[in-house]
């Protein structure tokens, strides 16, 4: 039997976390290890607890979630980190995962999918609510920031551009893998080198990365 998923807690309103602590604590995979109130409490019991997932609140008193999430990333970097936030802002959106995020969850989603996404994060998958997917689509329309010389992305091969241009797309690794006529292992090869490249963390932020830069113009 697989050891239940370690979750920690972080979130300045007191009747939310006990909302989720017993949602989750009813569920025999789940195992909530900790709670915090702030993000700099957040990342003190991080670094202490080890958690397998995190679920970061956006915008607390104090250290906020976003300031928070580089910290976390430096003292407990086998954490996961999910925003659950009620912010539907896109800008909140790109700088959470900009700066490490695993995922983006609104605090109105249905029970079973936040479960789901919990499990897939703690997996090592990128995770969003509907909305916010829609969101990062609206920024691939947006005027572009920069070249892909200033980004670096000349590190990267023509079919490992092709492929990042796939991704900002929303393309699986099975999708691309079709369009391209290669093997799905071959795919995830591309993907790993790719975030390894840019110094990326996940196929969210290669997406993100590839909007800002003009891949999709």
């Amino acid at each position: 039997m697989k050891p239940p998923i370690r979750i920690l807690i972080v979130d300045d309103h007191t009747l939310f976390r006990s909302g989720i602590k017993l949602l989750l604590q009813r569920q025999e995979s789940f195992e909530v290890v900790g709670e915090a109130g702030d993000g700099l409490e957040g990342v003190k019991r991080a670094k202490q607890l080890k958690p397998d997932v995190v679920l970061l609140d956006l915008h607390m008193p104090g250290t906020s979630g976003l300031q928070a999430i580089p910290l976390l990333r430096e003292e407990a970097p086998q954490s996961q980190i999910i925003m659950l936030t009620v912010s539907e802002d896109a800008d909140d959106l790109l700088e959470a995962l900009r700066a490490g995020a695993r995922g983006y969850l609104l605090k109105n989603i249905e029970t079973d999918f936040l479960l789901d996404c919990i499990r897939r994060a703690a997996a090592g998958e990128s995770v969003m609510s509907s909305q916010m997917a829609g969101k990062l689509a609206d920024a691939m329309r947006m005027p572009q920031k920069g070249s892909a010389k200033e980004a670096g992305l000349e590190k990267l091969t023509p079919r490992e551009r092709e492929i990042i241009v796939m991704l900002a797309r929303g393309a699986s690794n099975k999708e691309i893998a079709r369009s391209l006529d290669l093997a799905e292992s071959t795919v995830k090869i591309h993907v790993q080198g790719i975030l390894r490249k840019l110094n990326l963390a996940s196929r969210v932020q290669a997406a993100v990365y590839a909007v800002e830069h003009g891949l999709l113009a």
